[in-house]
């Protein structure tokens, strides 16, 4: 009788308890600010602006910046393309040469960003200390990738904050694999240009839709 009375009381509880509130998004962080004006062939893609996190991954933001201001990533590809998965760039070049770099970096993989959907991260081998110059895009929540899920994780550094579209457009070009390298787009997608910019503006609130006329 008691057993049965502890079972209710279990029963009544948890259909009196509220359910828990679903975890604040994190929020963008606030720069510095990256764009790459990306293109196929003639064709202009349009331009992808990353806000990068200098706070949760220092090492990771100061290596990239300095990549960006030498001009290593203009000319180079987003050589592996896995639709559902992500875009990884800014290591080769169209003819899928490799570019040289300053070495290896630190993982900060555990600052506690998350590999969500427009995410950037570094790539590496599977020395969690071995990322250089390459990075990728998530195009979904990828979060088998993070720390303590993924093993030794995949560090996120910075967020796509104008341009999504542009990195879904990459992510539908056809592809194929190329000497070793496979999910290689069949016309490269190249990184023209680079550079530092200030913070995007806001997008304007949706005007209120007009009062019919009065009778």
């Amino acid at each position: 009788m008691q057993l049965l009375a502890l079972a209710l009381a279990l029963v009544l509880a948890q259909a009196t308890t509220p359910a828990a509130a679903p975890p604040a998004p994190t929020p963008a962080p606030t720069g510095p600010f990256v764009a790459f004006d990306v293109a196929q062939g003639r064709t202009a893609f349009g331009t992808i602006t990353i806000a990068l996190d200098p706070e949760k991954a220092p090492i990771t933001v100061r290596s990239f910046l300095k990549y960006v201001r030498s001009g290593h990533y203009e000319g180079t590809v987003f050589h592996r393309v896995m639709p559902g998965f992500m875009i990884q760039g800014g290591g080769f070049t169209p003819e899928m040469e490799e570019k040289p770099n300053q070495g290896a970096i630190k993982s900060e993989a555990s600052n506690g960003l998350r590999n969500s959907r427009g995410t950037v991260a570094m790539a590496r081998t599977t020395n969690p200390d071995s990322a250089d110059t390459q990075f990728f895009v998530n195009l979904r929540d990828n979060h088998r990738l993070d720390y303590g899920i993924g093993g030794a994780g995949y560090t996120v550094f910075g967020q796509v904050v104008e341009g999504m579209e542009v990195v879904d457009r990459i992510a539908a070009v056809p592809t194929a694999s190329r000497g070793p390298h496979e999910n290689v787009p069949q016309m490269a997608v190249v990184i023209k240009k680079v550079r530092e910019v200030k913070a995007p503006e806001p997008a304007a609130a949706p005007k209120a839709a007009a009062e019919p006329p009065k009778p």
